[in-house]
């Protein structure tokens, strides 16, 4: 009988299990947002609020105690610096889960791991006009003749081939002689020096 037995196993030996809800809240407090499983974001909220109030006593104590448990010091960097002095009013409570609904492939409860005070970064749409813009300036426009789009009855006309034309008739030389081709070939079982 496993009775107030609190931990939840998750499938796995307790070296995995340990470091993957290790790696989930290093993600999470990289990230300040995880997608998971409920399974694993309730077993994981556990290991984040405990890692909180280690990072909200402060001292070298608490952060190799920290250390030992997420075994990375930029991501306990990160929880000592930003994430605990912004929830040093709270008492508990620092993280919410939000149910997503099941996932397609094998019909898992979805959620998403968050910090209470999570807010998400608004992407800047301007940024990537701007530099969509600066790529076009550099590149210097395509002229269109008046002959574009009238075919070879134009050409004619005029006397002269456009460089369109010109490529056009490279190409089927090309072909011919097959040297462009030869993934076909091997594609329908043929070598390459055929």
């Amino acid at each position: 009988m496993r009775h107030r037995r609190q931990r939840t196993k998750l499938g796995r030996p307790g070296a995995h299990r340990d470091a993957m809800l290790a790696n989930l809240v290093c993600s999470l407090i990289e990230h300040r947002r995880v997608k998971t499983t409920v399974t694993k974001a309730k077993a994981a909220r556990s290991l984040a609020e405990k890692m909180v109030t280690l990072g909200k006593q402060g001292g070298l104590a608490a952060r190799r105690r920290a250390v030992s448990v997420l075994r990375r010091k930029d991501a306990v960097a990160l929880l000592f610096g930003e994430i605990a002095p912004a929830m040093e009013s709270r008492n508990g409570g620092y993280t919410r889960i939000m149910r997503l609904g099941k996932r397609q492939g094998d019909n898992a409860e979805m959620a998403v791991l968050e910090w209470v005070d999570f807010t998400p970064k608004e992407k800047k749409k301007t940024e990537s006009r701007k530099r969509k813009g600066v790529k076009q300036e550099g590149a210097s426009p395509k002229k269109e003749s008046s002959s574009a789009g009238k075919g070879k009855a134009a050409d004619d006309e005029k006397g002269g081939t456009t460089e369109g034309a010109q490529t056009q008739e490279a190409r089927p030389d090309e072909k011919k002689s097959g040297e462009g081709q030869w993934w076909k070939k091997f594609l329908r079982g043929g070598k390459r020096g055929e």
